[in-house]
């Protein structure tokens, strides 16, 4: 038996019993945080701040969606019915079919991309605020 497999059956002395640090690998807080009361969540929802920023949120997520759903129902649409038009070849063995799918792949990389980028810069310094403010009962 090596001995990385005996020092592992053994332990470390912060593993032996008795030790404050032994329990769960050594976490000495919880990743919940600790609050005396939870924030009051019809407030926040009703919060010009929270309405400003579900505002803000559809006017990305909506269009967004909308362009993408259209994009692939016109996709599987022409891949049914036009299928002349999907055979075309573009060069050598591609044809517009293959083009258009793997172009569905890359649109949905692209949107992500602006998504997260989008969420980012201005729905997580908001939802931020909003969280510290979540205590505050003057606002």
């Amino acid at each position: 038996m090596s001995n990385a497999t005996q020092s592992a059956l053994r332990g470390s002395p912060r593993d032996q019993p008795g030790n404050p640090r032994s329990a769960f690998g050594a976490i000495d807080k919880s990743a919940v945080r600790a609050t005396r009361e939870r924030p009051d969540f019809t407030a926040i929802e009703q919060s010009q701040e929270f309405r400003a920023l579900r505002r803000r949120w559809k006017w990305f997520v909506f269009p967004a969606t909308a362009f993408f759903l259209i994009w692939y129902v016109g996709y599987v649409a022409l891949a049914a019915y036009a299928r002349d038009f999907m055979a075309q070849r573009l060069f050598g063995e591609v044809n517009v079919g293959l083009v258009m799918g793997v172009a569905q792949f890359v649109t949905t990389v692209i949107l992500t991309s602006l998504y997260l980028r989008f969420a980012r810069r201005r729905i997580d310094p908001k939802v931020d605020e909003i969280r510290q403010h979540a205590g505050d009962p003057e606002r």
